[in-house]
């Protein structure tokens, strides 16, 4: 291969071209838009349009001699094989590295340089610890320009599908009392003004959904709140009339999506506005005038919507109905399929997403699905191409991870099956990973207990064997919304007060084992955050626990029965007896038959 035509380097020598017609140094590209959104519009895929890596976090540097992309664990392996004769360096961040970016920016750019970022998408808070960290070594941090714009110049527009309403009963709380309860946050911190950028925030708020984001039923827009009406910011033509009458009825108006900034501008010397500073653009920021007094905070609405309602949370189990049923059907078919057709990572992709379409509600796939075979399952985030995909042949460990949006709520699974013959040490990791997983959906805990307290309850059966894992054991999971949501992480985040467990917090347990170039491990189940009895009662503290929503059956072929304990296996089948119990009156004849062989109970007696 002629190195020179690989789409990357000629895409970062336009980045070094124009970094010396402005007179800079280095280029910033995080991966982000204006909403600061995990999942991003073509628009905004900078940092994938020039590297050539595809996955969902990282941030490239390209300077005038060199061009960097910094990436954390869960994307090494994958981001080695992207970046291949692309001339961009990986640079791994390690846990608890987090500066890793600032200390090599200080590090190559000289003294008196001007590193490039567009405000438009780096976040407030990155960009003031980049500017202090910068300005100590007298670097300067310019945010007033969008380099991209010259480089990229067949760069994609703006998206331009409809918005819908969200509507009950599976919206079961109106789009009037949400605003309410922001009001009532925005009163008791003193503010007069409420402004949000976050995609899933604005479409909680306002029961409105759409589809401008990549696997979260989202729409781009902003949103600006005051003590009696709010303010929408959206592109024209993508919410109807009749539609625009009814946000008018709750005082919701539409503003052209372009005049967000302007909107800003005109506040009055009175105006106190709230914003969240992990949750806004510093491009935004800058618009806000100097006598406006502005409060940092966390969105009032991260937090409320993080709790499910009652009436949420049943829909919600509802859907885990809907999505298992799916899945024994799927499973069904491969499992019959297998040795008898050409099956590959990509077919399962089609036949998982293909059986959930036939579901109740389903809407999309919650975020690209994982279906990955022996050692692809060693990067936690990878995905099938049409030019990169394995087939499932021969013996190992098939790793699927995979999620719907529903009306009624949105799900994200991950199982691991046995492919012909498995090691014991493939039963090994796999059992210990259970048993994490297990450990924690297990535990009792005081309600408002910080969330990233409880993970080293989910890693210590791995630690005790010398394993770990390089992401977060836990996630929140939104309502019809956003796969990944905060504010509840747990994880080895720095704890703080914000992230605190509270009752119908959804939130992951997915621990896992990666053996790079061997196999990958990760069960995943989705859990509810509720209040549990306890022989002192509240006495000493109001108690929470977990209540598994997930309802598909745990492969018990790969087992190493020798490491599990009574009360694992006791957990374990009554799990399966819920998940057959749920499942079998909503799926084919082929499906039960799947289900109740893959439910079947281990019996002490015989195995220990």
């Amino acid at each position: 291969m002629d190195t020179q035509t690989v789409p990357s380097r000629l895409r970062v020598e336009r980045v070094r071209e124009a970094l010396l017609n402005a007179g800079m140094q280095a280029l910033l590209v995080p991966s982000a838009d204006p909403h600061l959104s995990e999942y991003l519009p073509e628009r905004w895929q900078s940092r994938q349009w020039v590297s050539g890596f595809t996955g969902s976090m990282g941030t490239l540097v390209v300077t005038l001699e060199k061009a960097v992309l910094f990436a954390d664990s869960r994307y090494w392996v994958q981001a080695e094989v992207e970046l291949a004769d692309s001339g961009i360096e990986l640079i791994k961040i390690g846990p608890g590295h987090a500066d890793t970016l600032l200390t090599w920016l200080v590090a190559e750019v000289a003294s008196g340089g001007i590193v490039s970022a567009d405000g438009q998408v780096l976040g407030l808070a990155m960009a003031a610890s980049l500017r202090t960290g910068l300005a100590a070594a007298s670097i300067a941090l310019h945010t007033d320009r969008d380099l991209m714009e010259t480089v990229w110049t067949e760069r994609p527009g703006l998206p331009l599908t409809p918005v819908y309403e969200h509507c009950a009963p599976y919206a079961p709380v109106t789009r009037a009392v949400k605003l309410s309860h922001l009001r009532a946050a925005m009163a008791q911190a003193g503010a007069t003004h409420h402004f949000v950028s976050t995609v899933d925030d604005i479409a909680w708020v306002t029961n409105l959904r759409g589809s401008d984001v990549s696997y979260n039923p989202v729409f781009l827009a902003h949103f600006l709140l005051d003590e009696k009406g709010a303010t929408l910011f959206i592109l024209d033509g993508k919410v109807d009339a009749e539609l625009r009458a009814r946000l008018a009825a709750d005082d919701v108006f539409l503003a052209d999506y372009t005049k967000v900034g302007d909107a800003l501008q005109q506040l009055s010397r009175e105006a106190v506005l709230l914003l969240d500073p992990k949750r806004v653009t510093v491009g935004l920021r800058a618009h806000v005038p100097a006598h406006v007094r502005v409060l940092e905070a966390l969105n009032p609405s991260t937090r409320i919507k993080s709790c499910k309602t009652v009436a949420e949370i049943a829909h919600v189990r509802a859907t885990m109905i809907e999505d298992g049923a799916a899945m024994c059907e799927f499973y069904a078919w491969f499992e019959s399929a297998a040795g008898r057709e050409r099956i590959t990572e990509l077919t399962i992709d089609e036949r998982l997403s293909a059986a959930r379409a036939k579901r109740a509600n389903f809407v999309g796939l919650s975020f690209p699905t994982i279906a990955a075979f022996n050692a692809n399952g060693a990067m936690p985030h990878y995905r099938a191409l049409p030019h990169a995909h394995a087939v499932i042949e021969g013996n190992g460990l098939l790793l699927i991870d995979s999620g719907g949006q529903y009306l009624g709520g949105t799900t994200d699974i991950t199982r691991v099956w046995p492919i012909g013959e498995v090691t014991s040490a493939m039963k090994r990791d796999y059992t210990l990973v259970l048993k994490g997983m297990l450990a924690l959906s297990r535990a009792r805990f005081p309600r408002g207990t910080l969330s990233p307290m409880l993970d080293a309850l989910a890693r210590a059966p791995l630690w005790e064997h010398g394993l770990e894992f390089g992401h977060g054991t836990g996630h929140g999971v939104g309502y019809f919304l956003n796969v990944h949501e905060g504010p509840q992480s747990i994880s080895k985040a720095v704890p703080e007060p914000q992230m605190a467990m509270e009752p119908g917090m959804i939130t992951s347990i997915e621990p896992g084992v990666y053996r790079p170039g061997q196999w990958g491990i990760r069960i995943e189940n989705l859990v509810a955050n509720v209040a549990v009895d306890t022989p002192e009662g509240d006495a000493f503290a109001e108690m929470l626990g977990f209540e598994t929503l997930t309802l598909c059956p745990i492969d018990t072929r790969c087992l190493d029965h020798t490491l599990l304990r009574a009360d694992e296996i006791a957990w374990l089948n009554a799990y399966h007896e819920q998940v057959q119990q749920r499942l079998a009156p909503h799926v084919s004849p082929a499906g039960l038959s799947w289900l109740v062989a893959r439910t079947v109970p281990i019996q002490l007696s015989a195995d220990f």
